[in-house]
């Protein structure tokens, strides 16, 4: 498999390898899983309005991916969650998230739109690398073979001054209504946000369903096909079930047995051991301000 944040070039390099992670760079080069709630209210901007929300292109050192849903945790911090090889130091085939080098927590992250191959576009919005599970696991010494393959998320911490853009809302589908806690099975709906600069910002290729080939890996991770799949620089965008709940965040493209199927990590048990290690309390999931709605009537 490889990734979906590094280079185009490397990622071309790496199909051979089998996967291939999906992010891509440009012209730029413990808290307790039953964490108490958060005891401030977060009030959002408008979702028509807001400028950083699930499906943002975040930039890291060059790096670009796509933010899938937005967390908060009990003192009022809002963040954007990503995966954690888009801040990795990595080839595109380096996917092994417990023998990579990544980058220092601190590091700054742009929010930005607009952008294409030749240009990073606007940035909107900064914040900081927060957590990373690449790191925690090698600060932990995990070795669990299915854990250190998918366990694949980070999370930007937003700017004080730019929480004020912030939406929850998945465009165009709304949700998340909560955590998918049982996993998918074969032929299973499911829909995401691809945000690749590759696209170019066109919103008809931004929607993408698509149904999952099954959970495997110990839970850890779902394979799945998409009508258009997951390219460079969709690395980190979030996918809901039917229902709209939040499943899984994208990492990597897979090759064989399935080629251009795409493999995403499960959200339940990423957020789970994030929550335990993090060591930001009362960590969880922000729900979408409107509900979950298959049709594309809404394209904001």
């Amino acid at each position: 498999m490889s990734q979906l944040s590094r280079p185009l070039t490397r990622v071309l390099a790496g199909l051979s390898a089998g996967v291939v992670a999906l992010g891509l760079a440009t012209a730029a080069s413990p808290a307790d899983a039953a964490a108490k709630p958060s005891t401030r209210k977060t009030t959002w901007t408008a979702a028509p309005t807001a400028t950083i929300r699930p499906g943002t292109m975040m930039y890291t050192r060059g790096a670009q991916c796509t933010g899938n849903f937005v967390f908060t945790d009990a003192e009022g911090g809002v963040y954007v969650g990503y995966a954690a090889h888009c801040a990795g130091l990595g080839e595109a085939t380096d996917t092994n998230g417990c023998e990579q080098d990544s980058v220092p927590l601190g590091t700054a992250v742009a929010f930005r739109r607009g952008g294409n191959l030749a240009t990073e576009g606007t940035k909107v919005g900064s914040g900081t690398l927060a957590y990373s599970s690449w790191r925690t696991m090698r600060r932990l010494g995990t070795t669990a073979a299915d854990t250190c393959a998918y366990n694949d998320f980070a999370l930007v911490r937003v700017a004080a001054k730019d929480v004020a853009k912030v939406n929850p809302t998945v465009p165009i589908w709304g949700g998340p209504t909560g955590i998918d806690t049982d996993g998918t099975q074969v032929g299973d709906q499911v829909y995401s946000i691809g945000n690749s600069s590759i696209r170019a910002g066109l919103r008809p290729l931004r929607p993408k369903t698509g149904s999952s080939l099954g959970t495997s890996g110990g839970g850890w991770t779902h394979q799945l096909y998409t009508v258009t799949p997951g390219i460079p620089g969709d690395s980190g965008s979030g996918f809901m079930t039917a229902g709209g709940k939040a499943i899984g965040t994208l990492s990597t493209l897979g090759l064989a047995p399935a080629p251009a199927s795409n493999n995403i990590g499960d959200l339940r048990k990423e957020l789970t051991f994030a929550q335990r290690h993090s060591g930001i309390p009362g960590l969880r999931l922000a729900l979408g301000t409107r509900g979950f709605s298959a049709d594309l009537g809404d394209q904001g």
